[in-house]
C-alpha cells in the first residue's frame, strides 16, 4: 500500500518572483502557470506570495509523483482557501493529491501527498 502514496516539499523564496515582475516578463509566467493560475495570483495587492506558493505545490507535486511531468499540466486552485490540485494529459485519472501552501515573509512552502490511483 505504502508504494501508492508520494510526499514532496518545496520551499521558494518569493523575492526570487518579485525579482521578475509579471508586467515586464508575462511570457515567464505563462510557461509556468495556467491562465486561471495567472489570474488568481494577479488579483491580490501583492500578487508574487501567491505565484511563489503555486510554484512550490507544483515543484511538490513533480517531488511526489517521481515521474517526468510539465509545470503547464499541474493545474493549481482553490476552494474554501484551500489548495487543490489536479493534472491533465496522460496523469488526468492517475493520481490525487492532498496539498498545502504557506506563505512566511520571504518564504512560500508546498508541500504535497499523492496518491496514485490507476
Amino acid at each position: 500500500m505504502i508504494e501508492k502514496l508520494g510526499i514532496g516539499i518545496d520551499i521558494v523564496n518569493v523575492e526570487q518572483f518579485k525579482k521578475i515582475s509579471y508586467s515586464a516578463k508575462p511570457n515567464f509566467y505563462k510557461k509556468i502557470f495556467l491562465s486561471s493560475e495567472i489570474k488568481y495570483c494577479l488579483k491580490y495587492k501583492d500578487p508574487y506570495p501567491h505565484f511563489a506558493g503555486k510554484f512550490a505545490v507544483k515543484e511538490a507535486v513533480k517531488k511526489s509523483i517521481n515521474e517526468q511531468i510539465l509545470m503547464l499540466n499541474i493545474e493549481t486552485s482553490h476552494s474554501n482557501s484551500k489548495p487543490i490540485v489536479k493534472l491533465s494529459g496522460k496523469w488526468q485519472k492517475k493520481y490525487q493529491f492532498l496539498a498545502s501552501i504557506s506563505h512566511e515573509k520571504k518564504l512560500a512552502v508546498g508541500i504535497v501527498i499523492s496518491e496514485k490511483v490507476s
